[in-house]
């Protein structure tokens, strides 16, 4: 009979014993991933060797006799071949991770995660990096700094796959503090990808060099802006024009195809694979395709994701576990109290009030799937010792034990904090960010034209720059050794570079120059129209530098004629009609791309609600709920259901297959499957899922046909406004501008019930919800009211 590879052998193991110890995790109500863990301990030689020595020492057996006996059970021949599943396996882990992820979601989630993220992150690596050094002093001889470094970055990473399975559990996705932890996880996710980056030129180097730094950084948003922009312009119209041909199979296989391809691609221009899939996943994430791929790759990703973890739980040492006891419950307490401090002090910066902030915090107490991969990482580069590596694995499991009771325990520290909190400080328990809110009122229009600019220029100067390196380094080299005369090879290269770099460099020079803002500004005095050139000016300059980068290598004796020229070729790319054209139809064609999964998206952000103002003092946010074809709803209308009295809430739209209702009256009457979007706290959304008799979890809500996009957000009513000194029935804003008015904060009080005859007064904050494209033209669409009850 013919002999099975090893590489086979191996992964038979894996799997069997993954198998059976997951069922078991299963039938416990335990993570699957600690089942991995478990079952990869269980098939490593250092659990062989543990029960040897057990029996050994319960038993009078000698020590021989028992090794032979153990020798009939199979093991693991080659752990390079479980290197190798494991790599796989975080390829796909990170690929899956990408598509999940989508830059419009990180858009989404906005400043307030990415302040608490980064307060919890920095918090942490500087504890985490701290402890390291305290323990080479006093523990382990054999540490170096760079174990510190690693094990700060590790503690700073919580485990997205233990939240969801302990929120799941626990039933908390509708929580207003759920959609604000997985906001942070989200940004967490995009530092982790920036802290592999970094790690590995620190490991590179061995040391600190802060132009090392700032070159990798700056070469990572390079190439992630590149990646990303060119994309989304090609893949998705790929995916659109072979839509036909696109079976489950062959999308899979293209899916797949294209994950590696970026892999091989990154590592070739000295990224990690980790960093090729994730930006891949991020690009099909912005496609209509995007849930297809998702569905399909979701057996490849559990599967080697489930041989990666097994491979963690190889690296358990029982004996070096036991060694160092005392280090491992150090820092576990170090993860339990950091975070939950750091992660709720981070809450807190962001505006949220204290109990949002606890709640965030003891969610964010444990460490994951991506402190084993920055683990991985550093033992595959060799920069830290075999010892951290089990240390850290076991510090994870004690923490994802510890996450169910960390949660529960929030809202007892809540009620004991603000008994003894000083009345003086009541804004800390309210949140300061109902102070600082965002209202829909009019930008400054430089506000607006400066970001809108700045945004431009800088992809449109990153495309050309890309164009401009890959023809300097790959093509007019042959260009200039192929074409016969040297001078007509240069004046070729330099022909077709600069024809493929024009409509970028166009869009650099003419881009938002006609628009609202700038014909505003234009208009109102002279010294506008100064600052106006100035920035014309400026952005021309950016172009003739450009140009002058591919004119100077490829004739570097003529600097003065080559700067001649490039003002030449400056001003014929600016009065072309055809750069013109393509300029417009590259930019129509991106935009189309990237906005062409809003029609289709099929995953609503189950666990980040799109909320863009949170009524942060009444804790009042915007759900989802679906009604179920047992629901007592079902035919009645909304006026006979009376939500608001009943529950609380407001609801804001009614959406049925693909059609929305947006602000419905009371007259419309429910049907099966119907979803409605409703704002309210989170006392008032638990009430009317136990009414709505709605059992389901959140990720099945999720549909194809339409999506609600609402918000909340604020209106200032300034001394001008046409708002003053009329009613809410006088000024008819829910027929008008299709927003519904939720609660109004007038000097210190805060009113949300109130009747059709309130009339509104200068200074009032008026909070609405609706669409967001509805909440944009508020203001708009108020400018010349008729009140419709005199």
């Amino acid at each position: 009979m013919a002999h099975l590879p090893d590489f086979i052998s191996d992964l038979a193991i894996i799997l069997i014993t993954a198998g059976f110890v997951t069922i078991v995790f299963k039938w416990l109500k335990q993570p699957v991933v600690l089942g991995y863990i478990v079952a990869g301990f269980i098939a490593s030689l250092h659990f062989k060797k543990f029960i040897e020595d057990l029996v050994v020492k319960v038993t009078d057996i000698p020590e021989g006799q028992v090794a032979d006996v153990f020798k009939v059970l199979p093991e693991i021949s080659d752990m390079a071949n479980v290197s190798i599943w494991a790599e796989i396996g975080v390829i796909f882990l990170l690929f899956a991770l990408g598509l999940e992820f989508s830059f419009k979601k990180l858009i989404d989630v906005g400043g307030k995660a990415s302040i608490a993220t980064l307060i919890n992150l920095g918090s942490m690596i500087i504890i985490g990096y701290l402890a390291g050094e305290l323990f080479i002093v006093n523990l382990i001889d054999d540490w170096t700094s760079m174990d510190s470094i690693y094990l700060g970055c590790m503690l700073s990473m919580s485990s997205t796959t233990i939240i969801i399975k302990a929120f799941n559990d626990m039933g908390l996705q509708k929580k207003k503090f759920a959609g604000i932890v997985f906001g942070m996880l989200i940004v967490e996710d995009i530092a982790a990808i920036v802290m592999m980056v970094l790690l590995t030129t620190f490991a590179s180097s061995q040391h600190f060099e802060s132009g090392e730094v700032a070159n990798s950084v700056v070469k990572l948003v390079f190439f992630m802006l590149i990646w990303f922009v060119v994309g989304i312009y090609m893949i998705p119209t790929m995916l659109k024009k072979l839509k036909k041909y696109l079976n489950d199979e062959t999308l899979l296989i293209v899916a797949v195809g294209l994950c590696l391809g970026m892999v091989l691609f990154a590592t070739s221009v000295g990224f990690s694979a980790a960093l090729g899939a994730f930006i891949m996943g991020s690009i099909l994430a912005e496609t209509i395709e995007s849930k297809h791929i998702e569905h399909l790759i979701e057996p490849l990703k559990n599967l080697f994701g489930a041989v990666f973890f097994v491979s963690v739980g190889m690296m358990i040492d029982p004996a070096v576990i036991g060694e160092y006891a005392v280090l491992i419950l150090i820092l576990t307490l170090v993860i339990l109290i950091g975070r939950t401090i750091f992660a709720t002090v981070g809450v807190l910066a962001s505006g949220e009030g204290l109990k949002v902030a606890l709640q965030s915090g003891f969610s964010l107490a444990q460490i994951g799937e991506f402190s084993f991969i920055i683990a991985s990482l550093g033992m595959g580069l060799g920069v830290i010792t075999e010892t951290l590596y089990p240390i850290i694995v076991a510090v994870s499991v004690i923490t994802t034990f510890t996450t169910p009771y960390c949660i529960k325990g929030a809202e007892p520290a809540y009620n004991w904090l603000e008994k003894r909190i000083p009345k003086k400080w009541d804004k800390l328990i309210e949140g300061y960010g109902m102070s600082s809110y965002n209202t829909v009122n009019k930008q400054n229009d430089w506000k607006k034209l400066l970001q809108s600019i700045l945004k431009l220029v800088a992809i449109y100067t990153t495309i050309s720059i890309a164009i401009l390196l890959v023809f300097q380094n790959f093509i007019n080299p042959y260009i200039v050794e192929y074409v016969p005369g040297s001078i007509w090879g240069n004046i070729l290269a330099a022909v077709i570079t600069l024809t493929l770099m024009a409509p970028f460099l166009r869009a650099v020079m003419m881009k938002k120059n006609r628009s609202e803002e700038f014909k505003n500004l234009w208009r109102d005095n002279r010294f506008n129209r100064g600052a106006l050139i100035s920035l014309i000016a400026f952005r021309i300059v950016i172009c003739v530098a450009l140009v002058l980068m591919v004119l100077i290598p490829l004739f570097p004796r003529l600097t003065i004629l080559m700067v001649i020229i490039s003002l030449a070729v400056v001003t014929l790319i600016v009065f072309s009609q055809g750069f013109k054209k393509q300029s417009r139809k590259i930019e129509a064609r991106f935009l189309e791309n990237l906005n062409l999964k809003q029609k289709y998206d099929e995953k609503k952000a189950a666990f980040l609600p799109t909320v863009a103002n949170d009524l942060r003092s009444k804790s009042i946010h915007v759900e989802e709920f679906e009604i179920s074809q047992s629901s007592p709803s079902i035919g009645k209308t909304l006026r006979e259901l009376n939500f608001r009295q009943k529950t609380g809430v407001n609801i804001v739209t009614i959406i049925r297959g693909s059609k929305k209702i947006n602000i419905p009256d009371g007259n419309e009457r429910l049907y099966p499957f119907d979803k409605l979007v409703v704002s309210g706290s989170d006392e008032e959304m638990q009430t009317l899922a136990q009414y709505l008799h709605d059992k389901r979890e959140q990720a099945s809500q999720m549909e194809e046909e339409a999506q609600h996009h609402v918000s909340l957000s604020q209106f200032l009513v300034e001394p001008d406004s046409p708002l003053v000194g009329k009613t809410i029935a006088n000024a008819a804003i829910r027929e008008k501008t299709e927003c519904m008015v939720i609660g109004i904060d007038r000097n210190d009080e805060s009113i949300i019930q109130f009747t059709p005859n309130f009339m509104f007064e200068e200074g009032d904050i008026i909070w609405l919800a609706g669409e967001k494209e509805k909440l944009n033209s508020f203001e708009e669409n108020i400018g010349d009211l008729q009140p419709i009850i005199p």
